[in-house]
């Protein structure tokens, strides 16, 4: 039996999972949102000065559009390639697919994409992390996902493996 089959397999492993609660979550949202500003100055800013379109006028003005382009390619890239974002990685928090083996584009995109814009939307959303048992977001939820903290379940299934072998 290896590894992947005691993460993946919910019913036997469901108690070597230490969810990721709101806060720790916001406070890894807080630091994203810290890189993407500093993305935008690198990557939106000199381009919006190149084309001498450097005020938003209106939702869909070109600064708003690149803007959102690099805050969702941030957060959809980095949760495909390494299931976390900057954030995450600095408060030992992951994004794992509670029903495949890996995260799939289509998971990672609706996750990322749709349900984070419906999140946002209504932001009191955000709160069903407190809430509920695998501590979920709306997003998580309809994606199918959670967040947990990774060095919890890699020291259990060391041990797990072991008990095993």
């Amino acid at each position: 039996m290896n590894s992947t089959k005691l993460v993946n397999d919910n019913e036997e492993s469901a108690d070597l999972y230490a969810y990721a609660g709101f806060w720790m979550r916001f406070w890894a949202y807080l630091v994203d949102l810290i890189v993407i500003a500093g993305l935008r100055q690198l990557i939106v800013n000199p381009i919006l000065g190149f084309l001498d379109q450097e005020s938003a006028d209106g939702i869909f003005s070109l600064p708003n559009i690149l803007s959102a382009v690099v805050f969702y390619l941030y957060f959809v890239l980095l949760t495909k390639y390494f299931g976390q974002t900057l954030g995450k990685m600095i408060f030992g928090i992951k994004v794992i697919p509670l029903k495949e083996k890996r995260l799939s584009w289509q998971t990672v995109l609706f996750r990322e994409w749709i349900g984070r814009y419906i999140s946002a939307s209504i932001f009191i959303l955000y709160a069903l992390v407190a809430f509920l048992p695998k501590k979920q977001g709306l997003h998580d939820y309809f994606a199918d996902t959670t967040v947990i903290h990774e060095n919890y379940v890699r020291k259990n299934i060391t041990r797990k493996n072991a008990a095993v072998s």
